[in-house]
């Protein structure tokens, strides 16, 4: 299986993907419940965290948090 490093990366880059098709779940260890987040919102990733951008503020998220990404509905990377 590609790691989530790698796919991310793919989904980002590959001109054949649209970025906007693509949404991550991630635990979020304050509520404890998944959250969805478009793969667009993504600013960058940095070593083994996703930074995202909320009301102005840049959150990280490490990337063990991710637990599933989804294109347009379908599962296609769980951990």
């Amino acid at each position: 299986m590609i790691s989530i490093k790698d796919l991310l990366s793919r989904i980002r880059w590959d001109k054949n993907l649209n970025s906007e098709d693509y949404a991550l779940y991630y635990f979020d260890r304050i509520s404890k419940t998944l959250k969805k987040i478009r793969c667009s919102d993504i600013e960058r990733v940095e070593g083994n965290f996703i930074i995202i951008k909320q009301q102005g503020k840049e959150i990280s998220i490490p990337l063990h948090r991710i637990r599933r990404v989804e294109e347009e509905g379908v599962i296609v990377w769980q951990r």
